[in-house]
């Protein structure tokens, strides 16, 4: 066989990475690897245009047709049509079973942005996804002396597997790493369809980070050779897509066509997309974006975004799920927890009220108050049949810059959690609670992000500072001190805080904005020796 396994092989590994399933990824490979190249390569092409003036973001001429046409999606499974509160979290198993046991509608396990992408991570993620779909998932936490089993009302699974850019460097073909993307699928649908498919439910997954319609294109067809492959019935594999890359937006209408017989819905990214806005507007200087506090779903280019979004899932049948509630509960500080509450539910009140058919949290605490929300404002099952003719976006309205403050406190927050989550990550763990939030890797992209802009900018804070090369080290070098002053040398070097504060420092001080921050951090902490 073609397929290297560089992965150090635990208990269990070898049912996961069965000579089969191996077969079947060799197989995703060879079939689809150089198509995903291409799609990533069109990427940085459409990037380099838009830096130079040689292209714009607007909906694709090509595909005006589509636009205009009647047409409507494949129906949706029984038990994806109520999906008013869906929880996400990485793929460990206490957390597998807290969510599925959550009261929540959906679980949308996630082995992308809240998972940091260890080998080991990877594959128990895998085993842990296994067991729960066969509900013989449980767990004893030596911590607390817990022991931790799936209860009767459970959430319905879905998976979200890694973006097309990135690898697995432990599983490799000919030689070559595989797609973090075709890993993770490819393990899941080959051990999971089939059982998923006989007990009422099927092989559901959250699509991330795509850019165009060729790479919903490009699932598309993954979807029909699996299924294919399998003898799966073509349509059984269920897909709803984060709308979370500022491109995507102009193609969403094309991405639910390209998907239409195996689409369930669109979800907004949000913290993805504001970083997507930095990232493509990144040598606008008119296009700068304020403090990240301030860039809020209410500001005009993210409400045009939120809206659009409803308006061409209902068109076309399909769900228009809201976006993160970053807030979790807040032990010993009644006023905070209280603010913290009344910030989630603001938020879902809004997309309720505009239309969205269910939204996301990111703590098993915050999920009644969420449904609280829905089940008000959305007594039926769904609001497929609510149309929002009344909400068109123009491209001018959906890349809109928006006012507010740039302050040191602002830049100070970035540092912070840029450090703070990147060293989290380096250590194993993709979904950190800083500052009362629940950060992952998009947001962590932001923070990461805005301070590249502020400086390439030369931003001038409402406090009279410059923002540049000297100010950026000086507050990462108080940063580190802070830090040890914490932690204390030991606990700072444990924290993987140093490697971190260099990494970060290295990104926002470079001539170019690197496309993701977990590309190198894997590469420095996961990736196998060569």
């Amino acid at each position: 066989m073609a397929v290297e396994i560089k992965g150090a092989m635990q208990p269990g590994y070898s049912e996961i990475l069965s000579a089969d399933a191996l077969a079947f990824l060799e197989g995703l490979h060879k079939q689809f690897e150089p198509t995903r190249q291409q799609r990533l390569a069109d990427r940085i092409s459409f990037q380099n245009d838009l830096d130079a003036g040689r292209a714009t973001l607007d909906f694709p001429a090509e595909t005006a047709d589509i636009r205009a046409a009647d047409w409507q999606i494949a129906p949706i499974p029984a038990d994806l049509l109520d999906r008013r509160v869906e929880i996400t979290g990485p793929t460990d198993r206490k957390m597998t079973i807290n969510a599925l046991n959550s009261g929540a509608k959906m679980f949308m396990a996630d082995l992308e942005d809240a998972n940091a992408p260890s080998w080991d991570n990877m594959i128990q993620g895998q085993i842990n996804l296994r067991d729960a779909i066969a509900k013989t998932i449980s767990f004893h936490d030596t911590g607390n002396g817990k022991d931790y089993a799936l209860g009767d009302e459970l959430a319905t699974l879905l998976v979200r597997p890694r973006g097309w850019h990135l690898l697995e460097k432990h599983i490799l073909v000919d030689g070559e790493p595989m797609s973090g993307s075709l890993v993770d699928f490819g393990l899941y649908f080959f051990h999971n369809a089939k059982y998923a498919l006989s007990i009422g439910t099927g092989p559901y997954f959250y699509l991330p980070k795509m850019e165009h319609y060729l790479e919903a294109r490009l699932w598309n067809e993954v979807f029909v050779w699996a299924q294919d492959q399998l003898g799966v019935a073509q349509g059984s594999c269920k897909a709803t897509v984060l709308i979370e890359t500022l491109p995507a937006t102009f193609h969403a209408e094309e991405i639910i066509y390209e998907l239409r017989e195996h689409m369930a819905g669109l979800n907004c990214g949000r913290w993805d997309y504001i970083f997507s806005y930095i990232k493509k507007h990144r040598n606008d200087p008119t296009k700068v974006l304020p403090d990240r506090v301030a860039v809020t779903m209410t500001v005009p280019f993210m409400r045009a975004y939120s809206l659009h979004v409803i308006k061409i899932c209902h068109k076309r049948g399909a769900f228009a799920m809201g976006g993160m509630a970053a807030q979790i509960p807040i032990r010993n500080d009644e006023a905070a927890n209280n603010a913290a509450f009344e910030k989630l539910r603001t938020d879902k009140e809004r997309e309720a009220t505009d239309g969205h058919d269910g939204t996301w949290v990111a703590h098993p605490g915050m999920v009644s108050a969420a449904m609280d929300v829905f089940n008000e404002h959305m007594p039926s099952a769904n609001q497929i049949s609510r149309q929002r003719d009344d909400a068109p976006a123009t491209a001018d309205e959906l890349t809109a810059p928006c006012e507010g403050p740039k302050s040191m406190g602002g830049l100070l927050m970035n540092i912070n959690v840029g450090i703070g989550y990147i060293a989290a990550w380096l250590g194993g763990n993709g979904a950190v609670p800083l500052h009362n939030l629940m950060e992952d890797a998009a947001t962590a992209e932001i923070s990461r992000a805005q301070i590249w802009q502020w400086r390439k900018h030369a931003v001038k804070l409402d406090s009279g500072e410059i923002v540049d090369e000297k100010l950026v080290r000086q507050l990462v070098t108080n940063e580190i001190a802070s830090l040890k002053q914490q932690y204390g040398e030991e606990g700072f070097a444990k924290g993987h805080y140093g490697p971190a504060a260099e990494l970060l420092q290295e990104m926002v001080l470079a001539d170019d904005l690197a496309e993701f921050l977990t590309t190198p951090a894997y590469d420095m902490q996961f990736a196998p020796a060569a």
